[in-house]
């Protein structure tokens, strides 16, 4: 069996003890790394001297695949290691390390190897693996050292919010309002189109063109896991203007009255654009303002859609 070793080196203007915390906390991934659309730990249980279990939704080669990796963490060398568990095919087996090295007290190389086989060592799928993990790899360090500087000083530039809504019904008729984004040109009046699909279980690919207040569409791309029936978490991968990451989820929250519905954003904002989408006085408050209502406007409508279709469920 052919085993490819390969390696990936960048340096980052950022503390070494940083740059490991950013890596080590996956809940970060999908902000710092454009491939990840989710990431989640498999069992809690299994968390504790340094190892645990997650599980990844990503993208490779513009196909969105997941699989689950155990990592081992340690934090006094400053290492990581990791190997899938389960690969996806045409990937047989995949490994690696992320080395944090120090070059000063404000600056640090990172190291990311990589070990993999091909499914029966086929030469079309060691080369779709090679051309992946070099791609992703060239992106995952380009974004960390880009997004490493922009954790510590984009708290402005950066909002998250959520709307929720109490239904009288359902959590899995409110779920399905909103697992079933194929429909929802018919079900929504501020979808003007969809392109939905879902190749693999709990993995979909929405596109849409929106329609905005001021009758303008604008189309955005996302990728979705889903977890029936109480959660939806999503990535978008076309942005509006304005925004440069857009990351979100939808949870079904049974309780007494019945499911609170709730629409969960994290944005940051592209202020290059701003000048030029609001106006050449418009500050970064304003475009917080105008992004978080154009996302909230459209989440309450979805919301309360999935209101009147559960209640009417019951």
């Amino acid at each position: 069996m052919t085993t490819r070793q390969v390696e990936h080196t960048i340096t980052v203007e950022a503390p070494a003890a940083a740059v490991y915390r950013l890596i080590a906390e996956v809940e970060n991934w999908p902000r710092i790394f454009p491939p990840t659309i989710y990431v989640d730990h498999v069992d809690q249980v299994e968390r504790g001297a340094g190892e645990e279990r997650i599980r990844i939704w990503a993208t490779a080669n513009g196909e969105a695949k997941n699989w689950t990796s155990r990592r081992t963490l340690d934090p006094e060398s400053l290492r990581i290691t990791f190997r899938q568990e389960v690969s996806t095919p045409p990937v047989a087996a995949m490994g690696g390390t992320w080395i944090i090295e120090p070059l000063s007290g404000t600056s640090s190389r990172v190291r990311l190897l990589h070990d993999y086989r091909a499914v029966d060592d086929d030469p079309e799928g060691l080369k779709w693996i090679d051309e992946a993990v070099d791609r992703n790899s060239r992106s995952e360090l380009a974004a960390l050292k880009t997004n490493v500087g922009l954790a510590h000083a984009s708290e402005e530039i950066t909002l998250s919010f959520e709307d929720t809504v109490q239904i009288a019904g359902a959590a899995k008729d409110a779920y399905d309002f909103v697992n079933e984004a194929g429909l929802w040109v018919e079900r929504l009046p501020h979808v003007a189109s969809v392109r939905f699909s879902e190749d693999t279980p709990g993995l979909q690919t929405l596109e849409m063109d929106t329609r905005a207040k001021d009758g303008s569409t604008h189309t955005t791309k996302s990728y979705r896991v889903v977890f029936p029936h109480h959660r939806i978490a999503y990535k978008q991968v076309t942005l509006p203007a304005l925004m440069t990451l857009h990351t979100g989820y939808w949870t079904f929250a049974e309780n007494d009255g019945g499911v609170a519905a709730t629409s969960q954003h994290t944005v940051v904002l592209n202020t290059a654009n701003i000048a030029a989408i609001l106006g050449p006085d418009a500050t970064v408050a304003d475009a917080r303002e105008y992004v978080r209502s154009a996302l909230s406007t459209n989440s309450r409508a979805t919301l309360s859609h999935a209101k009147d279709y559960a209640e009417n469920k019951r």
